[in-house]
């Protein structure tokens, strides 16, 4: 039987609404959409770059918890409410995947909080 944890970072959305940061199911890691809200300090960005880089601190940190990291990595979601945003996050995506070269969606909708101008999610499978 494959091994199946929960990973939580303490997100008020985590527990209004009953999900995980990230859940290890084997080999596989799925991340939930991750936005730009640093979970230490309790604040989000104006800038969507800025939540962009945030954005990836998070992710890093749930793909460590589960003995893993961004080279693991092998889909990536991106999700923006408005398109204009999306390529000054350009150089922040290569930086972090670049190497790794995820297969890839980005679509535009709405987040459930009116500052948050970028949500990630990726799915990765330890080798």
């Amino acid at each position: 039987m494959s091994e199946r944890r929960l990973i939580s970072q303490g997100s008020v959305f985590e527990e209004l609404i009953g999900y995980s940061r990230a859940v290890v199911d084997g080999d596989f890691i799925f991340v939930s959409g991750t936005t730009g809200f640093d979970y230490a300090a309790k604040t989000i960005s104006d800038d969507v770059v800025e939540q962009c880089e945030q954005c990836f601190r998070n992710i890093e940190w749930a793909l460590r918890e589960a003995n893993a990291s961004l080279a693991d990595v092998v889909r990536v979601t991106y999700i923006v409410p408005h398109v204009p945003d999306f390529e000054p996050c350009f150089p922040v995506l290569k930086k972090y995947l670049g190497s790794v070269r995820p297969a890839a969606t980005m679509f535009s909708a709405n987040l459930a909080d009116p500052r948050m101008k970028i949500e990630i999610q990726v799915t990765a499978r330890r080798h």
